[in-house]
């Protein structure tokens, strides 16, 4: 327990690496949320509905994808010395 202190107080141990894939899972379910939303949003609305369902589709597939990209861009800053 000492040893691992010492590493953390002197940067050798990092703390990021060890929570993205949580930081990537919960940005995962925030995007398939939000384009479940948007879907039936948009098959409930009169005017527009087909682009707001375009737009959850989109948003659903694609979300998961710009969420790992984002996830990966911050690793690369912490891949040094591990």
């Amino acid at each position: 327990m000492k040893n691992w202190w010492k590493d953390f107080v002197a940067f050798r141990k990092f703390v990021t690496p060890a929570i993205m894939p949580v930081v990537f899972w919960v940005g995962v379910a925030i995007t398939v949320v939000m384009g479940v939303i948007t879907i039936v949003d948009g098959a409930r609305a009169a005017l527009g509905g087909a682009r707001m369902v375009t737009l959850g589709i989109i948003t659903l597939f694609c979300g998961p994808v710009f969420v790992r990209i984002l996830c990966e861009l911050v690793m690369t800053f912490f891949r040094g010395e591990e």
